[in-house]
């Protein structure tokens, strides 16, 4: 652990850094093939809870029945159609039956009866219709649209523009991520599930600002300077806040796996299923997508204002000189091809191609080392 802290404390002092702006490629190779295969899994389906496509749910009150029990005589009653069937905190066994099953809900009520042997009147049935579902879909929706728009309008006014629109495509690919998730792995879309989706999204939020208030910090009158460029800078404030999002990241997925795997999974409480996997999948790709994509986007961006590009063409001829000058101090001269063009230089990677690593470790600058 103290060597964890310790690297921490050596990224926010710029004495060892990953790249993670310079190699932005493969960040965007790896998240398109993520949300290619989560693409696939939503054109599959989403597997809706009754809630969505109406049902009927009913509740046993027996001594000693198990989920197993129950699950064999619901399969037996409407001929093997897939029915959810849970046990509940109080002892009872609750059974949800989709409005595909072209039963009558007395029918089935009397035929759980009859292999469960129970009375009819211990068996507490309850139809619901698809209109409550459409309508939480649809308030969940617009709740979503207005928290884009505040957020977009937000992040332009404190930050910037081209930080709001980073933050944007950031928050949509986490959001898309968890839902292609869902949808592959087969789990039940219920409300919770809802509330689980549109919870993501402010840490997602919260993780990204943290890391472009250190941004904005780190790159305050950059262009009066020419030691660093945008993505350098920006690359520099991503180090120093790295250790600080993998430790919240970690803190909050602990509880949730927690949930997910231990409670959903071992214990067999289900229903902590429908927001615990949500959290899990939403928390892993806000923390990757702040690093990953925001930043690097960000900087993306930043580098084809004119300011910036000119600040690059600066860095590089600095650079250029500083090689230049070494290599006749060392009675080498300068290497054939080292001259710099600005041409040669994609945007975000002139500092790193053309530092003069020895000098820059003297002055305490990030090395840019992977």
């Amino acid at each position: 652990m103290s060597r964890f802290s310790n690297l921490g404390h050596r990224l926010y002092q710029g004495e060892v850094s990953f790249d993670f702006v310079g190699r932005r490629k493969l960040w965007y190779s790896i998240s398109g093939v993520i949300v290619l295969v989560a693409a696939i899994g939503l054109a599959m389906g989403l597997h809706l809870g009754i809630e969505f496509k109406g049902g009927s749910v009913y509740t046993v009150q027996k001594s000693g029945l198990t989920v197993a029990q129950a699950q064999t005589a619901v399969n037996d009653v409407t001929h093997g159609t897939t029915a959810l069937v849970q046990s509940t905190d109080n002892g009872k066994v609750r059974i949800q039956i989709s409005s595909e099953v072209e039963q009558s809900p007395d029918s089935i009520r009397s035929g759980l009866a009859k292999e469960l042997s129970v009375p009819v009147a211990e068996i507490d049935s309850q139809v619901i219709g698809p209109s409550w579902g459409e309508q939480i879909s649809h308030k969940a929706l617009l709740g979503l649209v207005i928290f884009m728009v505040l957020v977009t309008v937000y992040m332009a006014i404190a930050f910037e523009w081209r930080m709001a629109v980073a933050a944007l495509v950031a928050l949509i690919h986490d959001l898309l991520i968890t839902i292609g998730v869902y949808a592959l792995v087969g789990f039940e879309v219920t409300p919770g599930t809802v509330i689980g989706f549109l919870t993501i999204l402010g840490y997602s939020l919260y993780d990204t600002v943290v890391v472009f208030d250190t941004v904005k910090e780190n790159t305050k009158g950059l262009t009066k300077q020419s030691k660093l460029t945008y993505s350098e800078a920006a690359n520099a404030g991503l180090n120093q806040t790295l250790v600080r999002s993998i430790n919240t990241t970690v803190v909050a997925l602990l509880p949730v796996a927690a949930l997910l795997f231990i409670g959903g999974g071992l214990l067999g409480a289900g229903t902590l299923n429908d927001i615990s996997l949500a959290l899990f999948i939403g928390l892993a790709a806000g923390a990757y997508s702040s690093i990953c994509v925001a930043t690097p986007l960000l900087a993306q961006l930043k580098e084809e204002q004119p300011e910036m590009k000119a600040l690059a063409k600066r860095v590089a001829q600095r650079r250029a000189s500083e090689a230049k000058a070494a290599a006749e101090a060392a009675g080498e001269g300068t290497p054939e091809g080292e001259e710099f063009a600005d041409e040669d230089l994609p945007a975000g990677m002139v500092g790193q191609r053309g530092q003069a690593a020895g000098r820059s470790r003297a002055k305490g600058r990030s090395t840019g080392k992977r």
